[in-house]
């Protein structure tokens, strides 16, 4: 298995253990409400790290996103509503269909073109 699938599935192991009775006791209370301001908060410092071209603080501030993404998906997962591997078959899904130049027979020519398609597939959807 690739090393970054080896990666992943132990980030979902922490999660599931951070959520789980003896786990973090704060880790368990949060709910998608609560983690609200954490996403905002860390969306900012990625774009702050991007601004300041700093690819260390970026490595980190992005993985910060990710624990956002795999925390919500943990919770999602509990309450019995989706999970992690939803989340990615669903973004796999979207990009695929959002890509027709790439995955169909769609022809483009400028950049332009692929953000007209994008937004006329993205409206329809």
């Amino acid at each position: 298995m690739k090393k970054y699938l080896k990666e992943f599935e132990k980030l979902i192991g922490i999660f599931e253990k951070l959520r789980s009775s003896n786990g973090c006791i704060w880790d368990r209370e949060q709910t998608h409400k609560s983690l609200i301001k954490y996403l905002f908060s860390e969306s900012k410092e990625v774009k702050k790290a991007i601004d300041n071209n700093d690819m260390e603080n970026l490595k980190e501030e992005l993985g910060d996103i990710l624990l956002q993404v795999v925390f919500h998906s943990q919770i999602a997962k509990e309450n019995g509503e989706f999970s992690i591997s939803d989340v990615v078959k669903t973004l796999n899904q979207k990009l695929v269909r959002r890509h027709p130049h790439v995955f169909g027979t769609c022809k483009v020519k400028t950049v332009k073109d692929v953000e007209r398609l994008w937004k006329e597939i993205k409206a329809k959807e």
